[in-house]
């Protein structure tokens, strides 16, 4: 199609004055609109992706003829982030203004004011960009239906950020309720970096209604029980495997320039261990003043100030450096991209919070601190600089280790091959749907059948059985068998008429107060003290809830450079005693809080044993690799390798899963527990994203390695380790708190993090006692086993190396061993100059031991 013939001759004008030529994937898009089908648009940054978006409706819109009657929203965008929002707002106005349409178009977000909002619900703009978590609260408004009447397209943009989430399932189900509101609406998808388009397009289209009619109307006795309701006689659904047409068409566009992407060699070597990268920061600095403007990502706010605060160190031409993250306060994030936008600093050193879509025209190059973990990632941080399709982007990766360097290395390959990892199917998530339940029943009553039928036509929730369906309405109408008796938990009713609604006008306030799948780490002050009754011990410092997800009772631990016993959790505190003369069970890490994915997983295994692959390293790494060989081993492809040896008065396990630092952890937990079955004596333990070390009092040479590895220890050893460990109550809360079983906004206050705390523990430790299978306790067991676990991830680790585990038994330390060795050291050393000494003492004396 020729853009003469495609666009309206305003349109082709625009394009001209601009010099600009519409690209072939945006007349595509135009297209897809005109012929009403949805669509999943994949094209690379720069590429005009927004633009092709929105044009369909900026033509519709300049086109529709005048109505007597106000019109209602006709395009509704949603954007993961509210900068992204605000800012895609400002580039549309551009178009709009400069051809004159006669186009409103506002974005409303948490951070809009509320006479701005007021005015929006009464005079509701041409197009609203928004997020998902608005979204939720246009669902649960009364007379959502009649303003949402005239909508005509939702574009939801960086769709592969939001997908394989909960706030992709609540996203779902909010576009299956507007699909109700207005059945001719279009759904379009925006994305750079998509692995299995297929999966995206499943999540983003609607899946077919039942074929066959509905169940009858609800029994109507107003009884309050879901319970008492036949299932559904209704037609098929498809089912997990089978194909269905999502009426979601696959879009895409044409690469653009092929990245230039270098691995920074820091003075012709790399550090055995670490993950800061403070031994490149001199250089990174240099690299920074030879640039217009650079993004300095790392991966963990931890990272972020380190890094941050050592440029400021070097920065003798005091070069404008700003820091970017999500602990920073939202006024503080918007002042730096503000100054990003002007054009006026230098570098920003950020985290995931500068990862997607907001437009720098002036950034000429990003820097990634530390391995990336994931090739798509990468993918989307580069895509931050140069925004020119035709223009190569430039990227830099800085790696912290030598393990490292072989991520980096295959994360460039990877990228240049134009392979990205992956992102499993998923279901959508019970606690996402009592809240999405509650959101219907505040905006209107509705049938249970009806909503059944509207729920299964969001992808992630078209498996829902019948069963599960009504456990959810049940819960949400008392609370669950264990709670009924509690009225505070009764927050819908049934009517005469066998219509479900709010409670009353509480209910619904509450509710509003409190939407969105996205819950905040909360805080531990870690106390001295101990015993079941601890009184409030003196404050030694705070941590992340996950620090102890993990620990049970008695478990040591290093916090600010000492050996800790833990003792006890209660509320908010968790109180500990000094154990200066013991190993600690689990060092504290400071890595990367996203796990290696898979594919560089299987990209770095593949690497090491292909001695090819080892021309494009450095010497020095080379080197280490070759000594391995000579020393140790190199494992095959389909191994695990595992190495046993001595080392001072202890004895250590060494394994090399190459599974990311949330599966180890939990291997390692496991094995620990078997290991001390079989007294060993384990000690303690630490883990990296690519290996883990047990160490013990005894020798572990003559353990039946099948047996201590087989996959049997997801069973029992993780039911018993779960019920011990803190994890558990840490995802009950998560999955109450996004339920709406405990709300941490109130009318005029807001509970603090140890009050939530303290009332999620008293409820889970209710129905732990009396509803073992109550359903907020399986949600929090699916996602201790899915996003804290890692356990499907460890059981195909596990069915993997099955008969495949390389055992060598050594005298002393490998060279592969020497990192994660080091590990140790530096959880103990302190932080101040005796510390870094003894530590560098320690690292020379292994790497004597591991090479000639």
């Amino acid at each position: 199609m020729s853009a003469a013939s495609a666009l309206p001759p305003k349109f082709r004008d625009w394009f001209a004055k601009r010099g600009w030529s519409p690209r072939e994937h945006q007349l595509a898009m135009l297209e897809k609109a005109r012929a009403g089908r949805g669509a999943l648009l994949i094209a690379p940054t720069g590429g005009g992706k927004t633009l092709a978006g929105f044009l369909p409706s900026l033509i519709e819109l300049a086109e529709r003829p005048p109505r007597n009657t106000p019109a209602g929203i006709h395009t509704l965008y949603i954007s993961p982030l509210k900068a992204l929002a605000v800012d895609v707002e400002r580039n549309l106005l551009t178009p709009i203004r400069e051809m004159g349409l006669p186009i409103v178009a506002e974005s409303r977000t948490g951070d809009t004011g509320e006479s701005r909002k007021a005015r929006q619900r009464v005079r509701p703009p041409d197009i609203l960009l928004t997020t998902p978590e608005q979204l939720a609260l246009f669902c649960a408004w009364e007379g959502a239906r009649e303003y949402f009447a005239d909508l005509r397209c939702v574009i939801i943009d960086e769709a592969h950020a939001i997908w394989p989430s909960k706030r992709g399932d609540l996203l779902a189900l909010g576009l299956a309720r507007l699909q109700q509101f207005a059945p001719m609406m279009r759904r379009v998808g925006l994305s750079a970096t998509v692995d299995d388009p297929d999966l995206v397009r499943k999540w983003l289209g609607s899946n077919p209604p039942p074929s066959g009619g509905g169940v009858g109307e609800a029994d109507g006795g107003g009884s309050g029980k879901s319970s008492e309701l036949p299932p559904p006689a209704s037609g098929h659904l498809p089912r997990q495997g089978e194909d269905f047409e999502p009426g979601i068409d696959l879009v895409l566009g044409s690469g653009g320039a092929q990245p230039v992407v270098e691995v920074l060699v820091s003075g012709g070597r790399v550090p055995w261990a670490g993950h800061t990268a403070e031994h490149a920061m001199a250089e990174v600095y240099e690299i920074i003043k030879q640039a217009h403007t650079a993004l300095i990502f790392v991966n963990t706010r931890f990272q972020a100030e380190f890094a941050f605060q050592r440029l400021w160190e070097l920065n003798e031409a005091d070069l404008p450096i700003a820091l970017h993250h999500g602990s920073l306060s939202a006024e503080q994030r918007r002042k730096v991209e503000a100054a990003m936008a002007r054009g006026d600093l230098r570098a920003v050193v950020c985290t995931s919070t500068l990862d997607m879509g907001i437009d720098w025209g002036d950034v000429d190059l990003v820097i990634q601190l530390a391995a990336p973990k994931g090739a798509s990632r990468m993918v989307q941080r580069i895509g931050r600089a140069n925004h020119r399709l035709d223009e190569p982007s430039r990227a830099l990766f800085v790696p912290a280790s030598r393990f490292e360097m072989l991520e980096c290395r295959a994360a460039a390959d990877a990228i240049l091959e134009n392979h990205l990892d992956g992102d499993p199917p998923r279901l959508g998530t019970l606690d996402v749907l009592a809240q999405h339940i509650m959101g219907c029943a505040c905006s209107e009553p509705f049938k249970l059948t009806d909503l059944y039928d509207e729920v299964r036509s969001a992808g992630p929730y078209a498996e829902l059985s019948w069963e599960d369906f009504e456990t959810v309405v049940d819960f949400v109408s008392t609370g669950g068998y264990a709670l009924r008796t509690y009225d505070k938990f009764r927050r819908i009713v049934q009517t005469p008429e066998g219509f479900w609604t709010a409670r009353n006008a509480q209910a619904r306030q509450q509710h509003r107060m409190n939407v969105g799948a996205i819950v905040s780490p909360g805080m531990i002050n870690i106390r001295i003290g101990g015993g079941r009754r601890p009184m409030g011990g003196r404050k030694i410092g705070e941590a992340e809830e996950g620090y102890f997800e993990q620990l049970t009772p008695g478990d040591t631990f290093i916090f600010a450079g000492q050996v800790w016993r833990y003792n006890s959790l209660i509320g908010a505190d968790a109180f500990v005693s000094p154990a200066p003369n013991d190993d600690p069970k689990m060092p504290s890490w400071g890595g990367s809080k996203f796990p290696l994915s898979t594919y560089l997983a299987s990209r770095v295994r593949q690497m090491m044993h292909d001695e090819r692959e080892w021309t494009a390293l450095p010497p020095d790494v080379q080197e280490w690799l070759a000594w391995q060989k000579i020393r140790s081993a190199i494992p095959d492809e389909g191994e695990m390798l595992l190495e046993t040896f001595p080392n001072g008065k202890r004895f250590h396990m060494v394994c090399y899963p190459f599974e990311g630092r949330l599966a180890h952890t939990t291997l390692a937990m496991l094995l620990t527990r078997r290991l001390d079955r079989l007294g060993v004596g384990p000690l303690g333990f630490v883990c990296n994203d690519y290996a883990l070390n047990l160490w013990s009092l005894r020798p572990m040479d003559g353990l039946d390695l099948d047996e201590l590895f087989a996959q049997d220890m997801l069973g029992d050893d993780l039911e018993a380790w779960l019920d011990e460990s803190f994890m558990m109550k840490r995802a009950f809360k998560h999955c109450a708190l996004i339920a709406g079983l405990i709300e941490r906004r109130h009318p005029g206050a807001e509970k603090s993090g140890r009050q939530v705390t303290f009332s999620t523990d008293l409820i889970y430790d209710v129905l732990r006692k009396h509803q073992p299978d109550h359903l907020m306790l399986r949600c929090a067991r699916h996602d201790a086993a899915t996003g804290m676990l890692d356990i499907a991830r460890l059981g195909d680790m596990l069915q993997r190396v099955k008969g495949h585990i390389r055992h060598m038994p050594l005298d002393r330390v490998s060279p592969f061993a020497v990192p994660i060795m080091l590990e140790i050291g530096r959880e103990r050393a302190p932080g101040d100059a005796a510390g870094e000494m003894i530590l560098a003492e320690a690292e020379e004396d292994l790497i004597a031991e591991a090479m000639p």
